[in-house]
């Protein structure tokens, strides 16, 4: 696999798979094995530091999400350690009414120090030197996370098992029906909808955004890229499932979340009249969404403020302000 491939991935604007990319890691190689050499050699490299296991019963299906009557989950999270979450394993992956689990977003460097050594995309094809990159790891059986989105660029990379993605444009989000802000099952809005059986009287929308899904299916080996802000599901197929995926974002650090924009924005925006909002959406395309030039071209430099490219003090200054303000 060529570097150059990987490097074109970084400003691609739609998922891309390629296949058998890092079909040569050792763990791969071990997940050909079997499940218990996986295991083996994970345990090789496990550190002090106890996992979070999320788990469910049987009757959920696999489908981390909210209870049936909306008041909480229909899972729950513990710490155990390595060896447990592998014994775990192994006593569910011949029982047809084993509950459902799985360890998620567990960073590499600290809870498998070395691992990276010899199972690692960075440094193997010398990619994303300039960014600041989450490598993290992912196990468990046969699991289902709800549709949500990300906030970083993504490289997923599945190891042992097969996987199932479905993916959607970020202009899908009203097809998807989005539960609560807060709380949600593990971070990140999720889709309300089951896409195993699908209500479409409660979302009729689902249909136009399955008409847009894009589907990829993972084997061991296999890299899926797909940018900021794409809904996926993600369905793990196998009585044992590990992943390792790269999280990035080409920001400078120094910039805030959107989302802090966003939760502002219903604070200050949405309940104003239409009017209003018409209006301020103009000034935010002017300002935000449309060209950096356009809104500081004719102004001399001393005059900019803001408008100038942000570097870290203006960024802390910006930020001292809305904090003032804020705080009234």
């Amino acid at each position: 696999m060529s570097p150059d491939v990987l490097q074109a991935l970084q400003h691609a604007e739609r998922p891309a798979i390629i296949r058998g990319a890092v079909r040569d890691w050792p763990l791969v190689q071990k997940g050909l094995q079997s499940a218990d050499a996986v295991m083996d050699y994970l345990s090789q490299f496990a550190g002090e530091h106890p996992l979070t296991q999320f788990s469910g019963p049987a009757s959920m299906k696999g489908r981390f999400f909210y209870n049936e009557a909306r008041t909480g989950f229909n899972f729950e999270a513990k710490r155990v350690s390595v060896e447990a979450f592998f014994d775990a394993i192994k006593a569910s992956r011949n029982d047809p009414n084993a509950p459902h689990f799985y360890v998620g977003s567990t960073d590499l460097d600290r809870y498998f120090p070395g691992l990276r050594t010899e199972n690692d995309l960075l440094a193997s094809a010398g990619i994303l030197q300039d960014q600041s990159v989450i490598a993290s790891l992912w196990m468990g059986n046969r699991t289902t996370a709800a549709a949500h989105y990300d906030m970083s660029n993504n490289i997923a990379c599945c190891l042992v098992g097969q996987r199932r993605f479905t993916l959607f444009p970020p202009d899908q989000i009203a097809n998807l029906y989005p539960g609560p802000l807060e709380p949600t099952p593990a971070g990140q809005v999720v889709s309300m909808v089951d896409f195993d059986a699908p209500d479409f009287e409660t979302h009729p929308g689902f249909r136009e955004a399955l008409a847009s899904a894009q589907v990829a299916d993972l084997e061991p080996g296999d890299l899926l890229y797909y940018p900021a802000l794409w809904w996926h599901q993600v369905e793990a197929l196998d009585a044992f499932n590990v992943m390792v995926n790269y999280w990035w974002n080409e920001a400078e650090a120094f910039m805030d979340t959107p989302m802090l924009t966003l939760m502002h924005g219903l604070l200050s925006l949405r309940d104003r009249t239409a009017q209003e909002k018409a209006a301020w959406k103009a000034l935010f395309d002017y300002y935000v969404f449309g060209d950096s030039e356009t809104p500081r071209v004719h102004l001399p430099d001393h005059m900019q403020g803001p408008l100038a490219d942000l570097d870290a003090p203006e960024a802390r200054r910006l930020r001292a302000a809305l904090l003032k303000r804020l705080n009234r």
